[in-house]
């Protein structure tokens, strides 16, 4: 294999980083990978799209990290990109990195046979040397939406939520959904709406563990919020002047509700 040019390593839900973790958000330099991590082979992501190549590595578990070096939750460059003027699409190599490695780790072995996978020599896909089977990343699409009524916004707390950080409604494509029929789905399951005028604004990859989120904006068209107890255990309609704690910057949520704030959507 070709020597790696800038690497992405990561332990389990870590990114492992040296030093200033702002300065390595896109990477270490190879030398230094190959100089801590002697034996650990990168896999090289063949194809992405602007041209940019990604190369990743999983440590092992319980595996030791080396001295000197911090283990960094991958959420939390989210909103590096940000800072440094590289909006929500700034992300995108680590996140990519982080979707790779994960999907190698699951897909070890064929899904058909169950012999053990190898890496497909030209295609970001794994191959199975016994029945030839392909296993290509997983990619599993989800809707996410700013809901308005006037000049408010609907915002959820949902159970998973630390503290009481409020977002959007979102949810994942159901087989044979159009993206706009998971967006009116969703908030009348989650809240008990009707929207109208669904538009598609913007996507983010979202390797937690596998998604694409696609944002949408839509208009309330009747009912009363009703939320389900399940999934969502708070959601009221809020004004510019009076909103709650936000979701993280960085993600497509902030961004999207960021927007509506400054009167885009």
């Amino acid at each position: 294999m070709k020597n790696p040019g800038r690497v992405f390593v990561f332990r389990k839900n870590d990114f492992l980083v040296p030093g200033d973790a702002e300065s390595l958000a896109r990477g270490i330099d190879g030398e230094l990978f190959r100089a801590a991590f002697p034996g650990l082979v990168p896999y090289r992501s063949p194809c992405l799209s602007g041209g940019s190549v990604v190369e990743a590595a999983l440590l092992d578990d319980g595996a030791d990290i080396p001295g000197g070096w911090k283990a960094l939750p991958v959420r939390s460059f989210l909103s590096l990109s940000v800072s440094s003027g590289g909006g929500i699409q700034g992300n995108n190599d680590i996140l990519r990195a982080y979707h790779l490695v994960q999907w190698r780790g699951h897909s070890r072995y064929c899904g058909r046979c169950g012999a053990k996978n190898t890496d497909h020599p030209e295609e970001l896909a794994r191959l199975c040397p016994v029945c030839g089977g392909l296993e290509f990343p997983r990619i599993a699409p989800a809707v996410i939406t700013v809901v308005t009524a006037g000049d408010r916004i609907l915002l959820a707390h949902n159970v998973r939520f630390v503290n009481r950080v409020y977002s959007l409604i979102a949810g994942f494509v159901e087989a044979g959904e159009t993206l706009e029929d998971a967006v009116a789905r969703e908030i009348r399951e989650e809240v008990g709406l009707e929207v109208s005028g669904i538009r598609y604004i913007s996507s983010q990859p979202w390797p937690f563990p596998n998604s694409l989120m696609l944002g949408f904006t839509a208009r309330c068209a009747g009912g009363a919020i009703q939320v389900d107890g399940r999934e969502i255990e708070d959601a009221r309609w809020f004004s510019r002047d009076e909103l709650p704690e936000l979701s993280q910057y960085g993600s497509i949520s902030r961004y999207l509700i960021d927007r509506w704030i400054k009167g885009e959507l």
